[in-house]
């Protein structure tokens, strides 16, 4: 996937993109509310775009939560680009960021469906399986040395 590049957004001129990613995949497609998906935290957060082509068709966003722990949120492929391992890349991205922080924890709270992707980057899960948004969630932790 030669063809692929992700970079930390520059907001606010990138936040169009990300928000027409973002509203495409949890409103339209997963029929989440806009005021739960745009939460006032984007402004106090890093977001991420990745170009497939030169196309943005991915997305995510780092919230720093406290002096060492960072959360990953808001990872959405568009469907014309899932299934080559984008959101795999950019959530490797995401913790490539966080560790040049000095973060030594990252948590997520992973839409259950997708849990193993988080897995395969030795997220481990942490407690029960929770709604948000109406959609089964799961938090998950990884520390980073």
């Amino acid at each position: 996937m030669s063809n692929l590049s992700i970079k930390i957004a520059k907001t606010p001129q990138d936040f169009p993109t990300i928000k027409a990613i973002r509203q495409v995949v949890f409103q339209d497609e997963q029929n989440v509310d806009p005021a739960l998906e745009f939460d006032g935290k984007d402004a106090i957060s890093e977001h991420l775009i990745a170009y497939l082509n030169e196309e943005a068709v991915g997305t995510a966003r780092i919230r720093y939560l406290e002096d060492k722990t960072a959360k990953i949120e808001r990872l959405a492929v568009l469907s014309t680009a899932r299934g080559q391992g984008i959101g795999t890349k950019i959530m490797e991205k995401a913790l490539q960021i966080i560790a040049n922080k000095n973060i030594t924890q990252v948590v997520i709270h992973a839409q259950e469906y997708v849990k193993d992707l988080y897995k395969k980057l030795n997220f481990i899960e942490d407690g029960e399986i929770f709604e948000e948004a109406s959609i089964r969630h799961v938090t998950m932790r990884k520390n980073i040395s």
